[in-house]
């Protein structure tokens, strides 16, 4: 069971980089009816998702599995500060991209 706790974190890793990409290319064919709440829902699952490695190292503490948390430590805070950096990079690009669509 903990061992979904990596997929889901690598699903909602997904779903966070999908959604603005997904907004921006709908620009014009749909104009700007929902993409706040999409945005929204990006940066929930690049938390949730950042969340879901930290309940996963909890549970390598909590079992004392030493050696896996010392090989797995660098590359997860690694990946989640890209993560994390390209949401926020990708979720900018749809505010700039709508705020003058909105202003309208």
């Amino acid at each position: 069971m903990v061992g979904l706790l990596n997929l889901g974190s690598l699903v909602l890793g997904l779903i966070a980089w999908i959604l603005p990409v997904v907004i921006i290319m709908q620009f014009k064919k749909h104009g700007h009816r929902n993409w706040v709440a999409l945005s929204v829902l990006s940066i929930s699952a690049c938390a949730i998702s950042l969340c879901f490695q930290i309940f996963y190292n909890h549970h390598l503490v909590k079992i004392k599995d030493w050696s896996a948390l010392a090989d797995t430590t660098e590359a997860v805070v690694f990946i989640g500060a890209v993560l994390l950096i390209v949401t926020n990079i990708l979720n900018t690009i749809t505010l700039i991209v709508y705020r003058d669509r909105t202003a309208k």
